[in-house]
């Protein structure tokens, strides 16, 4: 099969060479059809400098999670899951290091007691979007994600987020009044 004719087939034949046939080639079409949608989901999710790392881990995690795909559900569904995962596993790598990291500076004399919170910075009145993303907390953030920029719809969302439909609802609204806050500089917006 020529590489014209893989790049025919829907996600589903694709995705079903690839689980029984072990068909490389139409593993490198949906590679390449989803790697810039997932390196997007995750720059917008925060991930930063390694979003490519995490693209290649979710890749992977398809790969040799292939035999437990079934078309029951879409495939961005099963793909998105999948990422969501790879980011919650690479959060708490994050935490696990971060502390260990704190552990490891602290000064004899801070150990003693605890330092007071710092009260949280007012984000300027005239941010860009893509700054106001990054305040969000990262259950909003992903939901934004996947419901603005990848237009699933909440039944969707619920599902690769392992959520109730209505923890969807409530969290694109909370979301998008924050947003709007922080983009018209409305200091009394949804907390």
């Amino acid at each position: 099969m020529g590489r014209e004719e893989y790049a025919r087939l829907d996600d589903y034949a694709l995705m079903e060479r690839v689980r029984r046939e072990d068909d490389r080639d139409a593993f490198s079409v949906l590679v390449e059809r989803y790697q810039t949608i997932l390196l997007n989901f995750f720059i917008r999710s925060g991930v930063g400098y390694d979003g490519e790392d995490l693209v290649q881990l979710t890749f992977l995690r398809l790969y040799r999670y292939r035999e437990k795909y079934r078309p029951s559900a879409k495939f961005t569904t099963f793909l998105f899951m999948m990422a969501n995962q790879v980011w919650i596993d690479e959060l708490r790598k994050r935490r696990r290091q971060q502390k260990l990291t704190d552990e490891l500076t602290l000064q004899p004399e801070q150990l003693s007691y605890t330092d007071p919170v710092e009260p949280h910075r007012e984000v300027e009145a005239r941010v860009d979007l893509t700054r106001a993303l990054a305040t969000l907390p990262v259950g909003l953030r992903q939901v934004v994600e996947l419901g603005v920029y990848q237009d699933l719809p909440y039944a969707e969302i619920a599902e690769i987020l392992g959520i109730p439909v209505g923890t969807v609802k409530s969290r694109m609204f909370n979301a998008l009044a924050k947003l709007k806050a922080c983009l018209t500089g409305d200091k009394g917006g949804t907390k």
